[in-house]
């Protein structure tokens, strides 16, 4: 079977959403871990200050630390997505 080379705009169209992709994933992972930082940050002071204004349980700030962190990731798949989807 004979195979057929792959037009070169494909092939360019193909490498420029994996650059794309990789720098959204950069970003995310960068945003991701200033928001881990910032809930340990968090999650210290609520465990050895013990405020009584904040009555956040350590629970909801667990959750709330771990939809931060996932959210940058979220929203630059979609952005990625419908990149993708309006170039072709």
């Amino acid at each position: 079977m004979p195979s057929q080379p792959i037009p070169q705009s494909r092939v360019r169209r193909t490498v420029n959403d994996l650059v794309m992709a990789e720098m959204f994933l950069v970003q995310a992972t960068i945003e991701s871990a200033t928001v881990i930082s910032d809930g340990i940050s968090q999650l210290g002071k609520q465990i050895t200050q013990r405020d009584e204004a904040d009555e956040r349980s350590i629970t909801a700030l667990l959750q709330s630390i771990a939809d931060d962190v996932v959210e940058p990731y979220a929203s630059r798949y979609e952005y990625f997505r419908d990149m993708i989807n309006t170039d072709r």
